[in-house]
């Protein structure tokens, strides 16, 4: 426990994400994709990480394929968490599941990953319900899809975000 605080705006976009009602396009268009969350600049709260976010209108437009997109948004030497939206396949159907991600490169200073590292329970917290936790350590782990796809479901996943794995 590192006393830091979870900014209202990130469990508000948690619940924005998690509550799949049936929207207009209009609607659907606006939900977020994919999310960074980081730490304020006074390391007092987790804050939802500005433009660092993929909507589901962009793909299509000016994002070809989500996964990609979101992996060029994690910074190369410091932590962050993140939401990201899965989208996939198994044999027998088609899912959505909402992933958490910490990402702590080895890259990043000591102290950040021991606060983001601190700090992750107090964000978890507020995410209730979600089934699946990644912690990332490099673009190793992650540039490759089909890592996620073991994550979501094991050797059963066959396509995530409409790419076979």
């Amino acid at each position: 426990a590192s006393g830091v605080t979870v900014n209202d705006e990130v469990i508000k976009v948690f619940n924005d994400m998690k509550v799949r009602k049936s929207s207009t396009p209009e609607e659907i268009k606006k939900r977020k994709k994919a999310v960074l969350f980081c730490l304020s600049d006074d390391k007092k709260q987790i804050i939802v990480e500005e433009a660092k976010q993929i909507l589901v209108g962009d793909i299509g437009d000016t994002v070809e394929d989500p996964y990609t997109a979101f992996v060029k948004l994690l910074p190369l030497n410091d932590c962050r968490y993140a939401l990201y939206d899965a989208t996939y396949e198994t044999k027998e159907s088609k899912k959505e599941d909402l992933v958490f991600i910490f990402w702590a490169p080895e890259s990043a200073p000591l102290k950040s990953k021991m606060i983001y590292a601190s700090s992750k329970d107090a964000i978890k917290k507020k995410f209730t319900g979600i089934k699946h936790e990644w912690q990332v350590n490099g673009l190793d782990d992650i540039k490759d899809r089909s890592t996620l796809g073991e994550k979501l479901g094991g050797n059963v996943v066959v396509s995530l975000e409409g790419k076979p794995l």
